[in-house]
């Protein structure tokens, strides 16, 4: 499954909010340097969905493009 994502790095809390089937807005408490923020999305992603993610584009966006696997 693919999924977009809006990352807001540098939250006062880690969030995960659902727009749409495919549309995911996502508040991080690290900031958006040294991949810091870009770890911590693929760990809660990760918990979120079960599952394996990873990185299809977007690696230095704000919006990512993500592959969840499927079980």
């Amino acid at each position: 499954m693919i999924i977009e994502v809006k990352v807001k790095p540098n939250s006062r809390k880690q969030e995960i909010e659902k727009l749409s089937d495919k549309e995911y807005k996502v508040s991080l408490t690290e900031k958006a340097e040294d991949n810091k923020a870009n770890v911590e999305l693929l760990k809660l992603l990760k918990r979120y969905f079960n599952s394996e993610v990873k990185f299809i584009h977007g690696l230095k966006s704000k919006n990512k493009i993500i592959e969840v696997k499927c079980k």
